[in-house]
């Protein structure tokens, strides 16, 4: 897939439990995010995964979100994601958005700035 040359590609990590199948693999649970910064949508998404399936069902929650916006990701997360990297997904979700809005002011500082607000 090709994106847009505006967007911003985010990695957000967190500690899964030692027993979870991706820790043992990864040594981490982590998300990678494309987002628009025009209008901080959330484009694609994966995430560190065993099985394709499961980085396919939460790049369905993750796209069209706001990157801005923890709550509504979070309660999908909680309402639809029953996998036991539940709360290090969230947690990624957190780190990502922390590095959004660093990468969203380091472009102000160059001039690149967002039609949207931070």
């Amino acid at each position: 897939m090709l994106y847009d040359k505006d967007t911003i590609y985010i990695i957000g990590d967190a500690q899964a439990s030692v027993n979870n199948p991706i820790t043992q693999q990864y040594n981490a649970f982590f998300i990678g995010l494309v987002v628009d910064p025009t209008n901080h949508k959330i484009v694609d998404a994966g995430c560190s995964t065993t099985i394709p399936l499961t980085s396919d069902f939460v790049r369905s929650i993750f796209i069209g979100h706001n990157m801005l916006i923890l709550d509504d990701v979070a309660e999908e997360v909680r309402r639809r994601y029953h996998g036991s990297s539940q709360k290090a997904l969230i947690v990624a979700y957190k780190d990502a958005q922390k590095k959004y809005k660093l990468a969203l002011s380091g472009r102000e500082e160059l001039g690149l700035q967002s039609t949207g607000t931070v």
